[in-house]
């Protein structure tokens, strides 16, 4: 079971923490953590409009492979101007 720190920005820090780390299954991919934690908190899917993954510093998408000590960042819609 690889042991991910999982990293949470804007309303998505307050609903997952700033920082932890989850254990998943062998194999498991972005999308089965983002999964995972849709679980504990149902209400974020309306956050999953916009949101963006980044592992260890590096945009990716769901289907990426997730291995043991990666840091996922969850990166929520920004705007500015």
């Amino acid at each position: 079971m690889p042991v991910v720190r999982l990293v949470a920005f804007a309303r998505l820090r307050e609903l997952f923490g700033e920082r932890r780390e989850i254990a998943l299954p062998e194999g498991a991919k972005v999308g089965d953590l983002w999964d995972t934690l849709l679980r504990e908190e149902p209400h974020a899917s309306a956050l999953a409009r916009g949101l963006r993954f980044a592992r260890n510093g590096a945009l990716c998408g769901a289907e990426t492979a997730l291995c043991e000590g990666d840091e996922i960042s969850l990166l929520p819609p920004f705007g500015g101007g």
